[in-house]
């Protein structure tokens, strides 16, 4: 029963410990912009040829 109490004794100054410390909230996310990865001269593009498309408002 001792072993118990010491335990619970334990664990109750755990969780104290745990909440004095604030949790961090952020007021703003800022992400930063994308770099870009393109060689000097080469112009990426890309392209789809579509030949043939149902809707599905069509059935």
């Amino acid at each position: 029963m001792q072993d118990a109490d010491e335990l619970t004794c334990l664990l109750r100054a755990w969780r104290e410990d745990i909440d004095s410390v604030p949790f961090p909230t952020f007021a703003e996310l800022l992400i930063p912009a994308q770099k870009k990865r393109s060689a000097p001269g080469v112009v990426a593009s890309a392209s789809v040829q579509v030949t043939k498309t149902t809707g599905w408002r069509d059935r």
